[in-house]
């Protein structure tokens, strides 16, 4: 195997200028003007797309001064919503890829693609495989690092934007990393970096060749040695598969899971949207069922050719895990849209509100058998375990 596949499973995605891209996305007449994504007059930058950034604006910088800079800006107040959305998409993308994601926030994630390269290549393939399915589905564009650490592939994806790749191999760390200055270290912030400056240590390479208890007496025994290690590209932090919970605007991400899936033609064809729900449904329900959760509240999510997205929902009398019954309520909510030959691009089913499993105690209906559909996916799922995705699954999808 090359170098590159075997010393750099660690990609860093990050969506480029992701609010602003999303706005531009669903307003396509915003193109080719500035665009700040934030809140009143008041409110602060949550994010500006690239014409609007030449000017100097960053997110995070008062609205009042990113309107001075930049004055023929459109100004677009946050929806949260459609975010969401489409950050739950894009994740769903990752996870399809590899289980090892670790989600910062709306708009990045780790993923440990180490176990995948064997099906799908090596890091740098399936990064690009990622940036192609991520403009194609969502119309919207990411950087993504390669490396052989999670710190080394977050520098990387920032030289990687926008709209690229970046490889940092281990023969390359040095080269990269010394001439920088100390602030470029990730997890370095203003503080640390006006304190080393103060030492007479501007560059990374600085740090590195400096006597760790130097360090320590510095800036602290802890910071010290970390410093030194990130100088070297030395960083034995594992990717730990999670969500971004400390985000609110996200939700809570351990109440949902979902799927979805974009065609590969716009259609208006009702069969093959309900296959595809019924497809997105069996998956979801499958995660949930191995993690011991149900959920009452069934979610779909359509997106027309447009991109135009809407979300419909239905709330069940108890909770559930099993595929036909969230299969049935999507279709009702699917149906009771009424749509006549509009062509969709995405479909999604997502189930909120999840419990465990066992709090749940489901009530049989007069005159109906002991055992159903319930058992018919627990069995189908052991069959699965033993055999292999794909060995079972609903006739209706065997073509």
């Amino acid at each position: 195997m090359t170098e590159d596949m075997t010393q750099t499973p660690i990609l860093h995605v990050d969506m480029d200028a992701f609010y602003a891209s999303v706005v531009v996305r669903d307003r396509p007449e915003l193109r080719d003007v500035p665009v700040i994504v934030g809140g009143g007059y008041r409110g602060v930058v949550l994010s500006a797309d690239y014409l609007a950034r030449k000017t100097g604006v960053r997110s995070g910088m008062p609205m009042t001064r990113a309107r001075r800079m930049c004055p023929d800006a459109e100004v677009v107040s946050p929806d949260f919503d459609t975010f969401t959305t489409v950050s739950a998409s894009v994740m769903e993308n990752f996870r399809r890829i590899t289980p090892l994601v670790e989600v910062l926030s709306l708009d990045e994630a780790f993923l440990d693609v180490r176990g995948s390269t064997r099906r799908l290549g090596a890091p740098v393939e399936i990064a690009e495989h990622l940036r192609a399915t991520i403009h194609d589905e969502q119309g919207i564009t990411c950087s993504v690092g390669v490396a052989g650490s999670m710190t080394l592939a977050k520098m990387a994806s920032r030289w990687a934007k926008p709209d690229g790749v970046f490889v940092c191999t281990p023969s390359s760390v040095t080269t990269l990393l010394h001439p920088l200055d100390v602030g470029e270290l990730y997890g370095v912030g203003e503080k640390t970096s006006e304190l080393l400056h103060r030492f007479g240590l501007a560059t990374v390479g600085d740090i590195a060749h400096t006597p760790v208890r130097t360090l320590r007496r510095a800036v602290g025994d802890h910071l010290g040695r970390h410093l030194h290690d990130l100088a070297w590209g030395i960083d034995d932090r594992q990717v730990v598969a999670r969500n971004a919970s400390s985000f609110s605007f996200l939700g809570d991400p351990d109440k949902s899971m979902g799927a979805s899936e974009t065609f590969g033609h716009d259609t208006d064809d009702r069969e093959v949207i309900v296959r595809e729900l019924l497809r997105l449904t069996d998956r979801v329900t499958t995660r949930m069922r191995v993690a011991g959760v149900a959920g009452r509240t069934v979610t779909i999510t359509v997106r027309f050719a447009d991109f135009t997205t809407i979300t419909r929902s239905r709330t069940l009398a108890e909770a559930t895990d099993v595929t036909q019954e969230v299969f049935h309520e999507a279709v009702r909510s699917y149906d009771a849209l009424g749509l006549q030959r509009a062509r969709i691009r995405l479909v999604g089913v997502r189930l909120e509100g999840l419990v465990p499993r066992e709090r749940v105690h489901r009530q049989l209906l007069l005159g109906q058998r002991d055992h159903g559909w319930s058992e018919a996916d627990r069995a189908a799922d052991r069959i699965v375990r033993r055999f292999g995705t794909g060995t079972v699954r609903p006739a209706s999808l065997l073509s």
